[in-house]
């Protein structure tokens, strides 16, 4: 799954005709301050929900919703999210979404844990996750470099990734779902830096849409990471 897009800034950010001279780089930067606060601190609350609800759904073992549900779900909660971008009821809506995505993973936790050594891939996973989100946001909040050039190569490799993993459901090919996931992985990687990017060189101003880019980048490549370690630990077995 992915989110690319270019959101529309909202109705209170800075452009050049709301501010002049000196005013308009503090502003500017005062703006960018403040997206990427309540974008972390909402990132903070949304993976703390969401990994509640997937050790909820282990605990519990809930059954895994399926394919048509969890697009229906996953586009749908998007949908709702997009519209509603500048609104209170955005906030609650990325709880929904998260919490849904948190419920899908569960099977696959699951799923892993019956492994041998299934609890130390997902340890390995949810660090390795972790880390690299870690270093990459760091990196571009110290050299504040611009992504943007990124995105349509990301767009489009995201759409083949995904055509790949449902042709890959009629194949049922060990290899190909390895390379698959290990395609999502470095597209994550990119669109963590691309979405980190567009936030502090001022191409993203609502911090709602933020949150949900980052969020999908980082489930994304935590699931593939389960994938490319859970594979490599039952080929050693």
């Amino acid at each position: 799954m992915s989110d690319y897009q270019r959101h529309p800034a909202s109705p209170t950010a800075w452009t050049p005709a709301t501010a002049n001279g000196g005013d308009s780089v503090f502003t500017q930067r005062a703006d960018v301050a403040r997206v990427l606060r309540n974008t972390y601190a909402l990132l903070s609350m949304t993976l703390l929900f969401s990994g509640a609800v997937a050790a909820a759904a282990v605990a519990f073992k809930l059954p895994a919703p399926g394919m048509i549900l969890t697009l229906i779900g996953y586009f749908g909660l998007l949908f709702a999210i997009h519209k509603t971008q500048h609104s209170a009821a955005s906030v609650p809506l990325v709880f929904a979404l998260t919490g849904f995505m948190g419920y899908t993973l569960g099977p696959l936790l699951s799923a892993i844990l019956n492994l041998p050594g299934g609890a130390n891939t997902i340890a390995l996973a949810l660090g390795t996750t972790g880390a690299t989100f870690l270093v990459l946001s760091a990196y571009v909040l110290a050299t504040k470099k611009d992504f943007s050039f990124m995105g349509g190569f990301l767009f489009a490799g995201m759409i083949i990734a995904i055509l790949a993993s449902l042709a890959n459901l009629f194949f049922q090919l060990p290899m190909l779902a390895m390379v698959v996931s290990g395609v999502v992985a470095l597209l994550s990687v990119g669109m963590i830096l691309f979405h980190t990017s567009m936030i502090v060189n001022g191409g993203e101003r609502n911090y709602v849409m933020a949150t949900v880019s980052l969020f999908v980048s980082l489930f994304n490549l935590f699931t593939s990471l389960l994938s490319i370690f859970g594979f490599a630990g039952s080929s050693d077995d």
